[in-house]
């Protein structure tokens, strides 16, 4: 909560030492916003060196690609800010978009209900478990992430059905349709991340996430609601999940049983790379937003460069991983200090 509310110190603008509320300003700006820069200066070197990189299509691809991660790890975000974690992400994922596939034969909306429903109700049974039985993330969303998958390959009878999106339907028109070139999924995408940016920052659910966060026992002494926010949270991680699942098969006209296979790695790679503290108490979804972006222009540069193969993706991820981690660290400290 000390994060979200610095005091606003007015000085005059003239020379001399810095406000006391300065440096711990300074600090809390490169945490968040440090992403950015670094983002802002991969795109312009690449853009330099690669002039492929530079084009609109490329842009366009780029974002088609990504907004389906950023829909997970939107979710993610939240879930991580309150001091939890979500497994379950990707086998919700791609349980989302067989149900969407399977239940597009009786229109756009089945499509999309069918879908929210199963997943919401798996991230409400990830928020009880947590919340009210007092069991640890990690096990709760590492059994869910088995249970999903697990229902995932009985709905595709281990596989072998695969279920079509009709051709021409709103539905599919819904994943493949553009807007001035960018995808539906782009857009709706920014919009979500519009919504969970003011959620967070203008309302009082988003200030007891970080409450919560920041200290659960201190919470529940303020009078708020710690276990119901938790519940909360992780109804929309399984919703957004299941959202993105359902765009992903409008898009490929069918639901893929093999993806989101470490697609909760990326989400919550994205959100510590952002800036959001794994600890919980501190994080920003447009963080999350320039994290995604990031790893996404990585993946987008190793295959301008031809002469490397995908998996040098999971090493510069991992790398930059281990770099915010030790930064946020080093910020904290000095930040203490």
């Amino acid at each position: 909560m000390n994060l979200l509310s610095t005091a606003n110190a007015t000085t005059a603008p003239r020379p001399g030492p810095l406000p006391a509320g300065a440096p711990a300003r300074a600090v809390e700006l490169l945490r968040r916003q440090g992403v950015l820069a670094v983002l802002l200066l991969v795109v312009v070197v690449s853009s330099l060196v690669f002039p492929a990189f530079a084009s609109v299509d490329n842009a366009r691809s780029i974002t088609v690609q990504v907004s389906f991660l950023s829909i997970v790890a939107l979710g993610m975000t939240m879930v991580i800010i309150t001091g939890g974690i979500d497994l379950s992400v990707g086998s919700v994922f791609a349980l989302g978009g067989v149900l969407a596939a399977w239940a597009s034969q009786w229109g756009a909306v089945p499509a999309l209900l069918v879908p929210l429903a199963v997943c919401g109700a798996i991230g409400a049974i990830n928020g009880l478990l947590v919340a009210r039985a007092g069991m640890a993330p990690f096990i709760v969303t590492l059994a869910s992430l088995l249970a999903a998958r697990g229902l995932l390959l009985a709905l595709t009878h281990e596989g072998a059905t695969t279920y079509l999106v009709p051709r021409g339907s709103f539905f599919a028109e819904l994943g493949q349709g553009t807007v001035g070139g960018f995808g539906y999924p782009v857009l709706i995408a920014l919009a979500l991340f519009a919504v969970g940016g003011l959620v967070l920052q203008r309302t009082s659910l988003g200030q007891a996430m970080f409450a919560v966060g920041g200290s659960s026992d201190a919470a529940t002494l303020m009078g708020l609601p710690v276990a119901r926010t938790k519940v909360l949270v992780y109804v929309l991680s399984g919703l957004l999940a299941g959202l993105a699942g359902a765009l992903n098969a409008a898009r490929l006209s069918s639901g893929v049983t093999i993806i989101g296979v470490g697609m909760e790695l990326d989400a919550i790679s994205a959100v510590v790379i952002g800036g959001t503290l794994l600890v919980g108490g501190a994080g920003s979804v447009s963080g999350t937003l320039w994290g995604v972006l990031l790893l996404a222009v990585i993946q987008n540069l190793i295959n301008q460069i031809g002469s490397l193969n995908s998996s040098y993706q999971s090493v510069v991820s991992g790398g930059f991983l281990i770099l915010v981690v030790v930064t946020q660290r080093y910020l904290s400290k000095v930040r203490r200090t």
